[in-house]
């Protein structure tokens, strides 16, 4: 779907799945402004493709994300306020077209992810990473702070242990990340970490493209919120609409006549 020496490719891997690979191995798939479009670009394409049902963010090579690429800090450091605001909005867009992709979306992590790498994997509605793999909040380290992805990052490890890391920028391990919430699964390496893969891309296959939209939708619906008589309506309003919808007619009629829904591919 993209050129192979793309900087970001983004390719078919099976049917109803979608990658989006970082491709600077070279660089440690560290990067700038010209990639972070290249990622909104591809997402914004995948969020829109009616044949794609589940998303994969990861990267080539032995590092998921040194953060941000060393030339591009060096430009920043030179560039006005408002030049550095208007290219911050770029990578906060980043995050937030990640975080509200309406399939759902696995990262993949080995190696480092560091700086706003931590935001991409915090930004994924699952992550799979290896034992070695390992994560750091780096930017105080270099005076700054993790701005535009700490939404992200707070919600994914909360509040108690983001005011650790972002002050301490302590290299903490993919366990450790398991512990905190921001990682799913912890795999010995990048092979297994791809069998589990496939083992998740099946249990998906399974869910109702749509109830899986809607279901992400809910978590953010209901996040935060009190338990109050808004919220009360609007989660008995959303399964009430499902209900009644063609893919909750299907998979109810599935269920009760014990047959496959239409939407669960024959190899499964």
């Amino acid at each position: 779907m993209t050129n192979q020496d793309s900087a970001v490719l983004l390719r078919r891997r099976d049917a109803g799945v979608t990658e989006i690979v970082l491709n600077r191995p070279d660089k440690r798939n560290a990067f700038d402004d010209v990639i972070i479009q290249q990622l909104i670009t591809a997402i914004t394409e995948t969020d829109t493709d009616s044949e794609t049902k589940v998303v994969i963010l990861r990267s080539e090579g032995k590092h998921f994300s040194a953060g941000a690429d060393l030339g591009w800090m060096r430009r920043m450091a030179d560039n006005s306020q408002q030049e550095n605001l208007e290219d911050s909005r770029q990578l906060a867009r980043l995050m937030e077209c990640l975080n509200n992709l309406s399939k759902p979306v696995i990262g993949l992590v080995q190696g480092a992810a560091y700086g706003g790498a931590v935001g991409l994997a915090a930004c994924c509605d699952i992550v799979i990473a290896t034992e070695k793999a390992s994560f750091c909040l780096s930017e105080v380290k270099l005076g700054l702070i993790p701005a535009v992805i700490s939404p992200y990052v707070v919600r994914a490890i909360g509040e108690r242990q983001a005011r650790r890391f972002f002050i301490s920028a302590e290299v903490f391990t993919a366990t450790d990340a398991e512990r905190f919430g921001l990682v799913h699964i912890v795999c010995a390496d990048v092979e297994s970490m791809n069998a589990r893969c496939n083992e998740m891309l099946q249990q998906l296959a399974l869910n109702g493209p749509e109830a899986m939209k809607a279901a992400k939708n809910l978590v953010f619906a209901v996040s935060h919120k009190p338990i109050d008589s808004t919220v009360i309506d609007d989660t008995a309003h959303r399964i009430a609409d499902i209900r009644v919808g063609k893919e909750g007619q299907e998979g109810l009629s599935a269920f009760l006549n014990k047959r496959r829904a239409n939407w669960i591919p024959e190899s499964n």
